[in-house]
């Protein structure tokens, strides 16, 4: 019987993980489809892009009734909880990821086409790509159980957050030398600061890696940027 629940346990797991990897490659897609829409003016593609995101909600409340149920029949404690515990805190990153995601597309809808300059544009997408590639690294490390990998992903955090206040720098330079530049360069912070949410939820699923393997938080304190002269303007999204 013992091995019988093992097995059924370790079933459970492998479902669960499946979920998270399927959610994180939706929102890795979301993620490259939000910027590419943005940066080449793609009304189309972020209409298809906002769409996408009820599948990556519907995943999450599916994963999330699959974990109830496993720790409600399975019973488990010590690594067996975290491991289902970590699922559930993984899918929840990937959901809101995919819901900043989301967000950017409908500015892209709100702009109608209408982009002043693309060179406005490079910074937004930089900052995607970064992101992008900090989320695909993390979901390998939570796949991999690999924690040095998941806190070096953990670590660079903070240049994401110096790429979005520099970002906000260039931009308010722009809409100060150019009154018609201002309605652009306000849909492009928010756009730029939704990306660099997203980078703290990759951060957290790091924290979730660390947790998961050591049974312990990480005790430093994360590194972050100066991001005080977004505040206020990012308090109005």
């Amino acid at each position: 019987m013992s091995n019988h629940i093992t097995k059924a346990f370790d079933a459970d797991l492998r479902e669960l993980n499946r979920m998270v990897a399927e959610m994180g490659g939706l929102a890795e897609k979301q993620i490259a489809d939000a910027v590419h829409a943005l940066t080449r003016r793609d009304t189309d593609l972020a209409r298809r892009m906002i769409a996408a995101d009820a599948q990556v909600d519907a995943l999450q409340r599916e994963l999330e009734d699959r974990a109830i149920l496993t720790i409600a029949r399975r019973q488990p404690v010590a690594i067996d909880l975290r491991e289902v515990v970590s699922a559930l805190r993984v899918a929840n990153e990937i959901e809101r990821i995919g819901d900043l995601a989301k967000n950017i597309g409908k500015r892209v809808l709100d702009l109608n086409g209408e982009y002043p300059s693309l060179k406005l544009i490079r910074g937004v997408d930089h900052m995607g790509g970064l992101v992008l590639d900090q989320l695909k690294r993390v979901l390998d490390a939570y796949a991999a159980r690999d924690v040095d990998e998941a806190m070096d992903v953990w670590k660079r955090d903070e240049e994401i957050d110096a790429m979005c206040v520099s970002l906000f720098r260039e931009l308010l330079t722009y809409m100060m030398e150019d009154p018609r530049n201002i309605t652009f360069c306000i849909h492009l912070l928010f756009s730029a600061k939704n990306i660099e949410r997203m980078g703290d939820h990759a951060t957290n699923i790091s924290e979730t890696v660390h947790y998961v393997i050591k049974g312990e938080p990480i005790t430093l304190e994360r590194p972050k940027a100066d991001t005080t002269s977004f505040t206020p303007l990012a308090a109005q999204g």
